[in-house]
């Protein structure tokens, strides 16, 4: 684990933080992601071996890139965002200065390379210090995802969000409800606008007004937050719909309105 990260992601958090690895050369076998982006056939030939692992088919792909981009998200999201919430500091993961170790038998990502640390950024809005992450580096991500498989993007960003607010929400508990943080959290989920320099606001993909499920079969039982956007796991053999999916029949749905969107 990077010594910088150590003290946030301590006991059952600490696998958290062993997928990001900065050392001055990348493993040899490590494919850098700017080169991803560049090559969609390799990216198709990622997805299609996630698929024969799945036993999905190949003739659709949107459910098969949901679950890889989670595997994604997994890995990347919790150090990138503990360094630049908790500690204010931004890692260098512009897609030309990171790497990332792909699994030879599924095509998952298991870990992330970058050859340096990049800056502290103290006092610094959070556009600052995730700009390069959403902007460059997953939105690009996501477009090529789509166009392989026709997947929506909502789905990726949704993917994105479900990483995010856990991570952000174990950082305000570990930081006494630093402001920052909060910033943070409701900035990147629960405003609908994300601001750009010198420029009219784009709309935030990651932001979705919560909802609430009641149980169909037991409507005394306090009502649950259902995730922003389904991920598709439904439609994997096997996995069936997730506790809180938002298509389950398992809930009635209600809508929860966000603090920022009222």
């Amino acid at each position: 684990m990077i010594p910088l990260l150590a003290p946030i992601f301590q006991g059952e958090w600490a696998p958290y933080g062993e997928t990001l690895a900065c050392a001055a050369r990348p493993p040899a076998d490590a494919v850098r992601v700017a080169d991803l982006l560049a090559e969609p056939p390799r990216l198709l030939a990622l997805l299609r071996l996630k698929a024969r692992t799945l036993n999905m088919p190949e003739r659709d792909l949107r459910a098969v890139a949901s679950a890889w981009s989670m595997n994604y998200l997994h890995a990347l999201l919790p150090p990138v965002a503990a360094a630049a919430s908790l500690l204010q500091h931004s890692l260098p993961v512009t897609p030309d200065r990171v790497w990332v170790s792909l699994d030879d038998e599924d095509g998952d990502p298991e870990c992330f390379h970058i050859t340096d640390l990049g800056a502290p950024r103290p006092g610094t809005d959070t556009a600052a210090r995730y700009d390069v992450l959403l902007w460059e580096h997953l939105a690009p991500l996501f477009a090529l995802l789509t166009q392989l498989t026709r997947l929506a993007p909502k789905i990726l960003w949704g993917n994105a969000a479900r990483y995010l607010e856990p991570v952000l929400e174990e950082g305000l508990r570990m930081s006494g409800q630093s402001p920052a943080v909060a910033a943070d959290l409701d900035h990147l989920l629960h405003r609908p606008s994300w601001p750009q320099p010198g420029g009219e606001p784009r709309d935030n993909p990651m932001f979705t007004p919560l909802r609430r499920g009641v149980r169909v079969n037991d409507r005394s039982a306090p009502p649950v937050t259902l995730h922003r956007q389904c991920c598709l796991y439904y439609l994997v053999p096997r996995l069936g719909y997730c506790g809180a999916c938002p298509l389950s029949p398992e809930f009635e749905r209600e809508r929860c309105a966000t603090s920022a969107a009222d």
